[in-house]
């Protein structure tokens, strides 16, 4: 049985203070030109810069209070001007396996409102993958996904997905001096948050620069420290961005493929319409690193009478001929509204013989946090872009009469 922790939201004050930058998120140059704004000597950037690194990241301290090797008034300066805080957690699910989904808080930066995202922890043996988000909402519409029915709000900045894996390492206790939570499902040993996946709401490569330094902070050495072998970006093929992943991030590829045929992807996946199956597959044959122990791992989400005939694993291996790839199959997650239905187990697994015995790995994803809609592909928040008056009445408190004003200005500026 899954339980719900509510947080219950903090309302914010019409004349609450501007909002305090965060150093959460920013790069090693960033946080030394911030430290410069406040007065800290040129020659000692270097040095705050790497004890504040550290406490961040290593130590996941909160408060600047605590670092406690840093000079107090610099500690009061910092405290003036910046936060190394983290996001408002609306709530907490746990899965009747161990699966863990938060549903996080940030502001509206340009959205009109807070916008809210899912981050998901799934535990295993062995390992910890944490599930982060790159956009709050989608542009793909790929037709078997509950996140592609929400309209994309907005591009999540890096301190927003950087704060994803802080938020999870605090909620696990996965911190050197932290004892582990208890009451949660984790790896009888090593880290806590071994893995990232980028395989939340959004697509990684419709937000590159913010994913871009997002993933350098998580795999910097001195810092969160996750080797590039265990972080994974996914995409559904935005094609032009799949080599700039592999030459400027250098992480391991995920390709959401789902189909073997143009006709079929360009109804489960529509961004196969600007870049189809021969681009796709060229853009992975020519990825930087790729190799038997770089594997691109293929997505292949298991349709009941769609996507799951013989035929279908037969083009599967010819598709993906002369790639060293690993096939994952996702039995589908329903949702609700869906049109698709999994398909039977017994067709799942001859289609993973199948494939095997072509000599592909083809494990089967054991579906993970159902009964918290936390699964592959059934990640949405409520979020919505407000429109534009909306937007103005919320963030410059405008009334109705001050809108009309405007639009009648607006109107005789026109004639």
């Amino acid at each position: 049985m899954s339980t719900l922790i509510d947080h219950s939201p903090v309302a914010a004050s019409p004349a609450a203070a501007p909002e305090k930058p965060s150093l959460v998120g920013m790069t090693r140059i960033e946080m030394a030109k911030a430290l410069l704004a406040i007065g800290v000597e040129e020659r000692q950037l270097r040095m705050r810069v790497t004890q504040l690194w550290h406490w961040i990241y290593v130590r996941g301290v909160r408060e600047f209070s605590a670092m406690t090797n840093v000079a107090k008034d610099l500690r009061a300066r910092l405290d003036a001007a910046y936060v190394v805080g983290r996001p408002e957690i609306v709530a907490e699910q746990v899965s009747a396996d161990g699966t863990r989904k938060w549903l996080l808080r940030f502001p509206s930066r340009g959205a009109g409102k807070p916008v809210e995202v899912e981050t998901v922890y799934i535990p295993e043996e062995g390992r910890g993958t944490l599930c982060v988000s790159s956009q709050v909402g989608c542009t793909l519409n790929c037709a078997f996904c509950h996140t592609g029915t929400q309209m994309l709000v907005r591009n999540l900045t890096a301190e927003e997905i950087v704060a994803q894996v802080l938020v999870a390492r605090d909620r696990l206790g996965d911190y050197p001096d932290a004892a582990p939570n208890a009451e949660a499902a984790v790896p009888s040993e090593g880290r806590l948050v071994s893995n990232v996946v980028m395989m939340g709401m959004g697509e990684p490569l419709y937000n590159f620069d913010a994913v871009k330094q997002a993933l350098h902070i998580i795999m910097d050495g001195d810092g969160l420290s996750l080797s590039k072998r265990r972080v994974t970006l996914s995409t559904s093929g935005m094609v032009p961005n799949i080599a700039r992943t592999g030459d400027e991030i250098g992480c391991m590829l995920a390709i959401s493929l789902h189909a073997v045929r143009d006709d079929l992807r360009n109804v489960l996946v529509p961004i196969n319409k600007k870049y189809p199956l021969k681009e796709l597959m060229d853009a992975c044959r020519a990825y930087p690193g790729l190799s038997n122990a770089r594997r691109i791992t293929f997505e292949y989400v298991m349709l009941k009478g769609v996507n799951d005939s013989l035929q279908d694993a037969r083009d599967l291996v010819k598709l993906l001929k002369g790639i060293p790839a690993k096939i994952n199959l996702i039995p589908f997650n329903p949702w609700p509204g869906t049109v698709y239905e999994c398909s039977d187990w017994e067709t799942i697994e001859a289609f993973a013989q199948f494939v095997n015995d072509a000599g592909y790995a083809s494990p089967i994803r054991t579906p993970r946090g159902r009964d918290i809609a936390a699964a592959c592909g059934q990640l949405k928040s409520e979020s919505e872009r407000l429109r534009k008056t909306e937007r103005l009445k919320l963030e410059m408190g405008l009334t109705e009469a001050d809108l009309a004003m405007r639009a009648m200005v607006a109107g005789h500026g026109e004639d």
